[in-house]
């Protein structure tokens, strides 16, 4: 069973809970799925593309424009979300933001060498089960496992 992470409300009292859009960039190898992961600017943690919703893009439009910026992927995103999962975004001056972020499956069909953020991040491939053991949060964790299960050859609802 996965536990909700706790999202404190800090010393300013209750504060709204964010929404972020973010991709499982993936692509199967040898009947597995296969995972990208990205270190976050600040603190070098693997994590999955994500970020703010963008202007006139649907949700998993917006989740594909992170995946280019962050990542440098080109590929086709679903419109099917395959989970949420909670987190503070941790800021440079004042108080954490709660966050909530919706995922969305994104299969990779070009990674592109320069990218927006290509000088400001590492990006590496891991199957999906272990990927879940390089991301800090238990919920993050708990769906890349699951998307693992479900996507891998063989299963009984595998791709």
């Amino acid at each position: 069973m996965v536990m909700q992470s706790k999202i404190s409300s800090g010393p300013a009292g209750r504060r709204e809970i964010r929404t972020q859009y973010g991709a499982i960039c993936y692509r199967i190898e040898q009947g597995r799925p296969m995972v990208l992961l990205v270190t976050s600017r600040r603190t070098g943690r693997w994590v999955t593309p994500k970020g703010w919703p963008c202007e006139g893009l649907s949700p998993e439009q917006s989740a594909a424009r992170e995946a280019w910026e962050e990542a440098g992927v080109i590929g086709e995103v679903s419109d099917n979300s395959v989970g949420l999962y909670s987190y503070e975004k941790h800021r440079m001056r004042g108080a954490s933001l709660p966050c909530v972020v919706t995922l969305f499956p994104l299969r990779v069909e070009t990674l592109a060498a320069d990218f927006p953020e290509a000088h400001q991040r590492r990006r590496l491939w891991f199957r999906a089960s272990k990927a879940a053991d390089f991301v800090k949060e238990p919920e993050l964790a708990q769906i890349l496992r699951e998307f693992d299960a479900l996507h891998s050859v063989g299963s009984s609802q595998g791709s």
